[in-house]
């Protein structure tokens, strides 16, 4: 426990339980994309799973875990940012860095202010209801919590349909850097792969953001989901 707390108390810590806090978030976004997949399969096979998996003796442990990742991911990201912004020496070397760095390391704090802003957005829409209170009183034709037509009619409404793929949009700059740099963190880039690591970090990212957009536009322009 103490060796934890060293580790926490150090920049070179702080910046690995982020990629380790990173890694775990990044595998979740993957479970809750193919999760979100089996809309395409109709609405039987959508609400059967989410019957099991609201069901399941694990899922407010589970949640609880994914909060906590998130809220010490989420405090790292904004920690790391201030401390580096301090430390920042001369305004020609900040110059000289920000010549080399990307948009998507530039503004890696806002993108992910934007996403948390998403996902309690998120919650509120589906999970809790607040967006359409009507949302929790759905259910199919075997009793069960109809997910289905609650992402079916949730989608209709251009509006909500545009916030999701500029959300994900966003969320995928926000990977990009991210998931490079914690290969760099965890000390598993070199020369000799890095364009491995680059293209297998972009198809990750293309795979979670095309995704989990596609549900949203597949809704809204009528495209049969089964």
């Amino acid at each position: 426990m103490n060796r934890l707390v060293g580790l926490f108390s150090t920049s070179i810590g702080r910046k690995l339980m982020m990629a380790v806090t990173g890694v775990l978030l990044l595998g979740f976004l993957v479970a809750h994309m193919l999760g979100n997949m089996i809309v395409f399969q109709g609405q039987d096979a959508l609400n059967a799973y989410a019957d099991w998996l609201t069901g399941h003796p694990m899922l407010w442990i589970a949640r609880a875990h994914l909060l906590a990742f998130f809220a010490l991911h989420t405090y790292l990201g904004v920690r790391l940012a201030t401390e580096n912004r301090i430390a920042r020496p001369t305004r020609y070397q900040h110059r000289t860095r920000h010549q080399a760095s990307t948009p998507a390391s530039r503004y890696m704090i806002l993108t992910g202010l934007v996403v948390l802003a998403f996902v309690a957005y998120h919650l509120a829409h589906f999970t809790f209801g607040a967006v359409d209170p009507g949302y929790p009183a759905l259910v199919d034709d075997q009793g069960r919590h109809d997910v289905y037509g609650m992402i079916v009619h949730g989608f209709r409404q251009p509006w909500i349909v545009g916030t999701y793929v500029v959300a994900m949009l966003l969320l995928g700059t926000h990977l990009i850097h991210g998931a490079r740099s914690l290969f760099q963190t965890l000390g598993l880039n070199h020369e000799s792969f890095n364009v491995i690591i680059r293209v297998m970090t972009l198809g990750l990212v293309m795979l979670i953001v095309l995704g989990n957009i596609s549900i949203p536009l597949f809704v809204y322009f009528g495209l049969p989901t089964h």
